[in-house]
C-alpha cells in the first residue's frame, strides 16, 4: 500500500504534529510526504518528496492575519498548476492535514482523501463557535481542503469523529518543572510591541519571547527574545510557569498537558483561532481579544493567579492511524464519497473591503 501524507506548511503546528505521525505511518505502509505553504519556522527531519507553494496566510504585525498581503501573495495560477500536476493517482489514498493542493487534486481525480486535522473538527456542529459570525472565514475553512472522510482533532471529544490532541513524544517525555519565567509565542505581533506591553506588567517577571524575526538572542532586563527552534521552544515551555500564546491548537494543548498557566490571544481575521478561543474560554482559560495596553490589568491578574488546567491527554495517535487504515481496508472509501458541496471559486473579492478589513 502506498500513501501520500500531505501537510500544511503555514504555521508550526502541522509540521510539529507530523513528526509524531510519520513514523507511525511508515510502520504500516510506504509513505511519501508533501508540504505546501511558506510561513513555518520549523522543518521536518524526514525527506519531503513534494514541496509546493500552495496557499499561505500571511501573518501581520498587529495581531492578526494580514488579509491584503495574503490576497496579494496568493499565486492562484501557480496553485492551479500544482493541483493539476501533483500525482495523487499514484497513491491508494491521501492523508491530508489541511493541505489544499493535494485535497483539490484528489477531488478532481476522485482519489480518496482522508482529512486528519484540527481544522476539519471545527466544522462539527457540536464544537464551540465565536459569537461573532464570520461567513467568509467559515466558507474558507469548509472549502480550503475538501476531503472524502474526516478524522478531527480538538481540545475535547465533542463528537465521535473528533479525537483529543496529538501530544508529541518530546512533550510527553520531557522533564516538566515550574520555573520563574513565562513562555511567549505571538507571531502576528511585532517583537518591540510585545516587549513594550509585557514590560508594563511587572518588572520582576521574566518573559521568554520566541520570535519569527529574531536571528539571535536579545536580552533587555526582564525581556528575553529568542529565535524559534523546536528544542528551544519545548524546553522553555516545559520549564515555565505559564504560556502566553495565540489561540492556535498545538501550543495551548501542550501547555494544558504540561499543566501550565495559559492565556491566549486569538489572531484577528483568523476564524480557526476565534473558534479555538471560544472552546478554551468555555474550559476556563482566560482569553483577551488583542494585545493592548488596556489589557495589562488582565495580564497582571493572570500572572498573580495560579489557575491552571492540567489535562492528561491519552496517547491515541497509533489507534487513530489504525482506524484510518481500517476504514480504507473495509471499503468505506471505495465509493469515493465526494459531494458537490465544494467550490474552487471563492466569493467575489471587493479589493476596497479587503483593504478596510486589514486596517
Amino acid at each position: 500500500m502506498k500513501v501520500l501524507y500531505a501537510i500544511q506548511g503555514t504555521g508550526n503546528g502541522h509540521l510539529s504534529r507530523a513528526r509524531e505521525i510519520i513514523p507511525l505511518l511508515r510502520n504500516k505502509c510506504e509513505v511519501d510526504l508533501l508540504v505546501s505553504g511558506y510561513q513555518a519556522d520549523v522543518d521536518l527531519p524526514f525527506e519531503v518528496k513534494y514541496r509546493l507553494r500552495g496557499l499561505s496566510f500571511i501573518f501581520g504585525k498587529k495581531g492578526g492575519v494580514d488579509i491584503w498581503n495574503t490576497y496579494i501573495e496568493a499565486n492562484y495560477k501557480k496553485f492551479m498548476e500544482e493541483i493539476h500536476t501533483v500525482p495523487v493517482g499514484d497513491y491508494d489514498f491521501v492523508i491530508n492535514d489541511f493541505e489544499p493542493v493535494s485535497a483539490w487534486a484528489c477531488y478532481l481525480n476522485k482519489v480518496p482523501c482522508i482529512s486528519f486535522s484540527h481544522q476539519c473538527a471545527l466544522l462539527d456542529k457540536n464544537v464551540p463557535k465565536p459569537k461573532k459570525k464570520d461567513f467568509l472565514g467559515k466558507f474558507i475553512l469548509k472549502n480550503y481542503a475538501p476531503s472524502t472522510l474526516k478524522f478531527g482533532l480538538h481540545f475535547s471529544r465533542y463528537s465521535n469523529d473528533i479525537f483529543t490532541p496529538v501530544i508529541r513524544s518530546e512533550i510527553r517525555n520531557i522533564k516538566n518543572t515550574n520555573g520563574d519565567h513565562y513562555t511567549v509565542y505571538l507571531p502576528s505581533y511585532n517583537d518591540d510591541f510585545i516587549s513594550e506591553i509585557l514590560s508594563l506588567v511587572d518588572d520582576g517577571i521574566r518573559w521568554q519571547i520566541f520570535s519569527k524575526n529574531a536571528k539571535q538572542v536579545i536580552i533587555n532586563k526582564n525581556i528575553e527574545i529568542y529565535p524559534i527552534t523546536n528544542d528551544g521552544f519545548i524546553k522553555s515551555m516545559a520549564s515555565s510557569t505559564g504560556v502566553l500564546c495565540g489561540a492556535g491548537f498545538e501550543t495551548p494543548a501542550e501547555a494544558m498537558f504540561l499543566g501550565k498557566k495559559l492565556l491566549v490571544i486569538p489572531m484577528q481575521n483568523q476564524y480557526e483561532q476565534q473558534c479555538n478561543a471560544a472552546a478554551l474560554k468555555a474550559m476556563g482559560i482566560p482569553v483577551i481579544k488583542k494585545l493592548k495596553e488596556k489589557h495589562v490589568d488582565t495580564l497582571r491578574d493572570w500572572v498573580v493567579s495560579d489557575f491552571r488546567i492540567e489535562i492528561n491527554y491519552p496517547d491515541n495517535t497509533a489507534k487513530i492511524i489504525n482506524l484510518i487504515f481500517e476504514t480504507y481496508i473495509n471499503g468505506v472509501l471505495k465509493e469515493n464519497q465526494w459531494t458537490k458541496e465544494y467550490s474552487l471559486s471563492l466569493p467575489a473579492v471587493n479589493e476596497q473591503e479587503v483593504i478596510d478589513s486589514a486596517k
